[in-house]
């Protein structure tokens, strides 16, 4: 048990029996009145942002994830299909609105981390999975740079073999291989010309 006292933005607790991540503690002193704890918390499973007020002496069990590499196989319709590295015969499957944006940078045999709750003891449930930073994909179409178009701040539209469309250089050509930031969905540089 974690007294609300000792949180930390990024600590995981357990709220409703779900994991959360604190995201922010605040500490309010009401007049005569005891103090009180504003906490904001992200549910993991669900994604849902909520914030709560608590008495200063409540406590919260600490949230254990357990966190499993896997890879991702193939989707079919809504559903994303995962495999664990270590063991190929565990496979799951997770819906796009769990994945979210997550989804449009998946491609066949990215590895990743599935996030499983509880950690430990009995059956535990992966509820999504984490993708890293930055992964490279192939670009598979660019519309030609035309010269002297930069009113766009020398900029095109391109999309990468996952599928997402992605803001690039307009030196950026069909079959290049670039680096983007999954979680700003952003260019970062050109890995391999074609």
């Amino acid at each position: 048990m974690i007294s609300i006292n000792d949180l930390k933005n990024g600590d995981t607790i357990i709220i409703d029996g779900n994991p959360c991540l604190v995201a922010s503690v605040k500490h309010q002193h009401i007049g005569r009145g005891g103090a009180t704890v504003s906490l904001r918390f992200k549910n993991i499973k669900t994604g849902q942002i909520l914030e709560r007020n608590y008495k200063s002496n409540e406590e919260f069990k600490e949230g254990e994830i357990e966190k499993i590499k896997v890879k991702f196989l193939y989707h079919h319709k809504n559903q994303y299909w995962f495999s664990e590295i270590d063991n190929p015969k565990n496979r799951f499957e997770l819906d796009e609105k769990i994945l979210g944006d997550a989804k449009d940078y998946l491609k066949t045999n990215l590895e990743l981390v599935a996030l499983k709750f509880p950690a430990s003891g009995g059956e535990g449930e992966i509820f999504n999975v984490e993708l890293p930073i930055k992964v490279d994909y192939k670009v598979v179409e660019a519309p030609p740079a035309v010269r002297g178009n930069t009113s766009q701040g020398g900029t095109k539209t391109a999309v990468i073999e996952s599928g997402a469309k992605v803001i690039v250089p307009l030196f950026v050509n069909e079959g290049d291989v670039i680096r983007i930031n999954t979680q700003t969905g952003e260019y970062t540089e050109r890995i391999v010309k074609s």
